[in-house]
């Protein structure tokens, strides 16, 4: 099949390759779902979040209370992600995997809550082995409610303060990097702020010490929706999905789930390399290309919501862009 789509794709009315990444995209995923004809069903944005107990250390610009009100934001459809979903006809999912608040009924709302957040990392573990695998179920359920409105393509988003300290915890060990190489800006501190995040999050690694496995880093050190984020892609690779992985954290997380299941990285796509310092190095490791590279830094899943027009050609210039042979023009001789 992977002979036959590259025949089918060099033999378009266009030099061979002209049409740069969206090549190796229409490659990629008429591969994932072993046609020469694929189709993007239900194009789905789950963003998940959840709070950190490490956001009270000082590693954030923001308060710990900015994820509920983002929340709220999500639910009356004002931010980013709503903004770009609708424009671009994704269905959007919102959901509560462990945010320090009690939201009343909402429809618009999944009710995935482990906790009121993890504790903080630096003097404790965030969350026991036991939340760790109920945040792997709990996402997987997630994907699982989705696949039965016949999806096959999903990316994901997050929303907690202080996940950038988790996502630069987990960089940090599964890659074997020092810290100083995993740790950015997040919400926009300063300088002096990010040497002070450096210190908090070396601390954590010497308390911490050597860690054994990628379950039990993810426990020590991730959030609740980093969690359920990494459950629900590995779900959708159970259900042969394209994965959209989205900015610095979605990224550390999909780490944590290639760590676990290997196979996954033949249905990913890296949408953008985020404006974060560490994501660039993380793709490297990952050998991903991303699509775009807009100086993003936001979460959410934005990175997903803007690449994805751009997935679409790809599929769209594969199924109906005419061939030499039947548009009748000459080839390279």
């Amino acid at each position: 099949m992977k002979t036959k789509l590259q025949q089918k794709i060099d033999l378009k009315t266009k030099p061979i390759g002209a049409l740069g990444m969206l090549e190796k995209l229409a490659h990629q995923i008429g591969s994932i779902q072993n046609t020469e004809t694929p189709i993007l069903n239900n194009p789905t944005l789950v963003v998940f979040a959840g709070d950190h107990g490490i956001a009270n250390e000082g590693v954030s610009a923001y308060p710990q209370e900015v994820t509920y009100q983002m929340l709220f934001n999500f639910l009356n459809e004002g931010a980013a992600i709503n903004v770009f979903s609708k424009q671009h006809h994704l269905d959007l999912k919102i959901v509560d995997a462990g945010v320090n608040f009690d939201f009343e009924p909402d429809q618009k709302l999944i009710y995935n809550k482990v906790n009121h957040g993890t504790k903080s990392f630096l003097n404790a573990r965030a969350m026991s082995a036991e939340e760790f695998q109920e945040c792997l179920q709990k996402g997987r359920a997630v994907v699982k409610d989705i696949a039965l409105q016949n999806t096959n393509i999903i990316g994901f988003g997050e929303m907690g303060i202080g996940n950038t300290s988790s996502s630069a915890m987990l960089m940090s060990y599964l890659c074997d990097l020092p810290i100083e190489d995993c740790v950015g800006k997040g919400t926009g501190i300063n300088e002096q702020q990010v040497k002070q995040k450096i210190e908090i999050l070396q601390q954590a690694k010497t308390f911490h010490g050597d860690l054994n496995t990628t379950e039990e880093v993810f426990a020590v050190f991730g959030g609740f929706e980093m969690a359920q984020m990494c459950g629900a892609m590995l779900e959708a690779l159970k259900h042969n999905m394209i994965i959209l992985v989205d900015g610095f954290i979605a990224t550390a997380v999909f780490l944590a789930a290639y760590k676990m299941n290997p196979e996954i990285i033949n249905n990913a796509i890296f949408c953008h390399q985020s404006d974060e310092k560490g994501h660039a190095r993380l793709l490297r490791y990952l050998k991903a290309d991303p699509i775009l590279k807009l100086g993003l830094r936001l979460g959410e899943g934005t990175g997903c919501a803007l690449a994805y027009p751009l997935i679409e050609s790809a599929v769209n210039f594969l199924n109906d862009m005419a061939s030499f042979e039947s548009a009748g023009v000459s080839e390279k001789s």
